[in-house]
């Protein structure tokens, strides 16, 4: 589903000796309804590896195939066509403060077109996957930060994206909200997702029992099927 072929990422600076190598010669592949985590010390590549595989930035050199579609040929103009199989989460969940919960999941799909009818079934139908139905019409500030979190995870979910990019989506939890959180992963992944996770929480990591793919300074450095974190 997605391969990465000899991947480098480096960010240019006015000063030649200033430039940051954040990824050195990266190889890997993710099969569809695979789930992998992605591990690795803050700075390690992580967070560029999937900004790459979501396109919002090109590779210095290499390829990147989504199903064999070369991401870093493809013209801005069809790359939401890609972007529309994504769903993206992130540790400071980017909710809208002044929309409910139910609407913080609907506007995705008002973005993308969808008629009235489509939003309300596809929300009760996610709101209930996530087990937020209760919490429907509350605002981000009247949610603790693991229905915030689990608001963030239905958003991406809602236009039934074949692709799951977590990062560090349990970064400002607590150890109960995180296991929360890890379950939903697991729930989501079962439906046939394929989840990409970067993490550097052990306890999460050798809970999974998942693939474990090891970055250090921007090189995959261990590469293991049902792995635990090693550092």
């Amino acid at each position: 589903m997605i391969n990465l072929n000899n991947v480098t990422k480096i960010y240019s600076s006015r000063f030649k000796n200033n430039e940051k190598i954040a990824l050195k010669g990266v190889s890997f592949n993710v099969n569809q309804s695979e789930f992998v985590s992605l591990v690795g010390k803050s700075g390690s590549g992580k967070t560029t590896l999937l900004r790459l595989i979501l396109g919002e930035e090109k590779p210095t050199e290499g390829k990147i195939y989504f199903e064999g579609t070369d991401l870093t040929k493809i013209k801005p103009a069809h790359l939401y066509k890609v972007r529309r199989r994504i769903g993206t989460v992130f540790q400071d969940y980017k909710l809208f403060p002044t929309k409910t919960t139910r609407e913080n999941i609907a506007y995705v799909m008002e973005v993308m077109g969808a008629s009235d009818e489509e939003i309300n079934r596809d929300v009760e139908q996610i709101l209930d996957i996530v087990g937020l139905k209760d919490r429907a019409d509350s605002f981000p500030d009247e949610l603790s930060g693991g229905e915030r979190q689990r608001v963030a995870v239905a958003r991406a979910l809602i236009h039934r994206p074949d692709i799951i990019l977590a990062d560090e989506p349990t970064g400002n939890l607590d150890p109960y909200n995180t296991l929360e959180i890890v379950k939903l992963l697991l729930k989501i992944h079962e439906m046939g997702k394929t989840i990409i996770l970067a993490t550097h929480n052990k306890e999460l990591v050798n809970y999974l029992r998942k693939r474990v793919v090891t970055l250090e300074d921007g090189r995959i450095i261990r590469d293991e099927e049902k792995g635990r974190f090693i550092l």
